[in-house]
């Protein structure tokens, strides 16, 4: 029975888990997701957001504590510069975990691991599904409503009178089109 034993080793000695464990966050914090197991993942998880949460408040102890987990100044620098300040008002929760398929040589479960902040295409599809949500219309949506009815309004107006101002014109265009063919040939020939 495993009671009370949160910790995956992986099948891994200490040292070769937290090496890799600190190489998978550094990719991770460079390239936004990372294709790996879902056992792997889920320890990643539990390995980085911690860092995450810490490189919130930017500060020479704060920096010297993540370097201890990461050993990349350029995972650091990257950390501390940008991600943060995109994840500053999110509580927690950083990554996400997408299950993808199973790997043919072991049949084990693959997944992408990413930072929830740097995928577009999931923040474009959140924001229309809140969007769409909405049922109730607020008195903003009333006078929108309103003002739309009348911008229509208007226009239909002025459908119904297009189709008498255009058989007008084209019968004055008709009958002024013999002379200035006629100027146009005297031009011509001068």
């Amino acid at each position: 029975m495993r009671h009370n034993k949160k910790v995956n080793h992986l099948g891994r000695t200490s040292a070769h888990r937290k090496a890799m464990l600190s190489n998978m966050a550094s990719s991770l914090i460079l390239h936004k997701r990372i294709e790996t197991t879902v056992a792997k993942a889920k320890a990643l998880r539990k390995y980085v957001e911690p860092l995450i949460t810490r490189a919130k408040v930017d500060s020479t102890h704060n920096r010297r504590v993540v370097f201890s987990y990461l050993e990349n100044k350029y995972a650091v620098t990257e950390l501390f510069r940008e991600i943060a300040v995109k994840v500053g008002d999110r509580p927690g929760g950083y990554t996400r975990i997408l299950r993808t398929r199973t790997r043919l040589g072991d049949a084990a479960d693959m997944c992408i691991i990413e930072l929830v902040d740097y995928n577009e295409n999931m923040l474009g599809n959140k924001d229309a599904a809140k969007k769409s949500k909405r049922r109730s219309r607020s008195k903003s949506k009333k006078s929108e409503i309103k003002v739309a009815e009348t911008a229509v309004a208007p226009e239909t107006q002025e459908n119904q009178e297009t189709p008498k101002a255009e058989i007008e014109p084209s019968n004055e265009i008709a009958d002024e089109k013999p002379v200035e063919e006629n100027t146009s040939d005297t031009e011509v020939k001068e």
